[in-house]
């Protein structure tokens, strides 16, 4: 086992209704990282958290998380994991302050009050901490819910969509405080489907059909798809869009800004149909890296059996 493994499982499977929702599913994660977890909705991804903060049974496999089993010490892990889920997930009709004494009774804190003070003051919730919590706007409600997880000192958290909802501004200063805690010590698994988030992580695992496909850092995973991007630049339409859309062995075409970012992975046949398009239209084009956002489209289509 690594001795810096916070997360470290293997074959880890689950079914509902003799439905496999999670496929022999071995991870890794090191202590102070930033992890995510992508893939399509209904992958497998929320009930991977839960086996692995002992809200839910794997139906076979093993493994440790915080050096605890999985199997058999759930009740230890739930006490050193922050578990923050997709739905807001407290009391509406409570104060911000009155839910955060509850989670603190919840986990038996001792210098309760003091506690819920710090962690008050930490989020500058302070000012608010009479206010209903169904009353808050949805960046409050998500600071919040990440000071809920964190009263209690977690070495883990697992966060499933984290900054849905949020402005961008909130999703700022998500990540912020995600990095800080990291610079701590404090291990970080969630879910996402903003790509720009996932950039932010320091490794990547991509989950699709129950199946782990790919794992690694942002480049990592962009390489494992060996996808060809190209920018197009000139008179850039919609209707050229369309026509990029029809060249042979492109696998996807968008617009970005002025250009238009064309993928695949036969160079030769696209920079033919490029070619062949610009003896009607005025444009230039050149190679560039693959975005991660790029490597995930190509990846959903590839697992969806789109390709190849």
């Amino acid at each position: 086992m690594d001795n810096d493994a916070v997360i470290d499982v293997t074959d880890l499977r689950k079914s509902f209704n003799g439905r496999v929702v999670v496929h022999d599913i071995d991870l890794l994660v090191k202590k102070g990282e930033v992890f995510g977890f992508l893939g399509p909705n209904g992958s497998g991804k929320t009930t991977t958290i839960r086996m692995l903060c002992g809200l839910l049974t794997p139906d076979s496999g093993h493994g440790t998380c915080l050096g605890y089993n999985i199997l058999t010490e759930s009740a230890k892990i739930k006490q050193h994991v922050g578990y923050m889920t997709q739905k807001f997930s407290f009391y509406t009709d409570l104060s911000v302050e009155e839910n955060l004494n509850f989670i603190a009774s919840v986990y038996s804190l001792d210098n309760r009050k003091a506690r819920v003070t710090e962690i008050m003051r930490q989020f500058e919730l302070t000012t608010r901490r009479n206010q209903l919590a169904d009353e808050l706007s949805g960046g409050w409600k998500q600071r919040m819910a990440l000071a809920a997880c964190l009263l209690h000192e977690p070495d883990l958290l697992l966060l499933d969509e984290p900054t849905a909802g949020i402005d961008p501004i909130a999703r700022r200063e998500f990540w912020d405080r995600i990095h800080a805690l990291s610079e701590q010590g404090i291990t970080t698994l969630m879910t996402t489907h903003y790509m720009d988030e996932a950039e932010r992580c320091t490794r990547l695992a991509y989950i699709a059909h129950s199946e782990l496909i790919v794992t690694g850092t942002v480049n990592e995973v962009i390489a494992s798809t060996e996808l060809k991007t190209w920018e197009i630049k000139g008179d850039i339409t919609t209707r050229l869009l369309q026509q990029v859309k029809k060249i042979s062995e492109v696998t996807q075409a968008a617009l970005f800004g002025r250009q238009i970012h064309v993928c695949g992975f036969n160079s030769y046949k696209i920079e033919q149909g490029l070619q062949a398009l610009a003896t009607d239209h005025d444009i230039s084009w050149q190679k560039i890296d693959s975005t991660l956002e790029d490597a995930f489209i190509s990846l959903v289509k590839e697992t969806n059996g789109e390709l190849g």
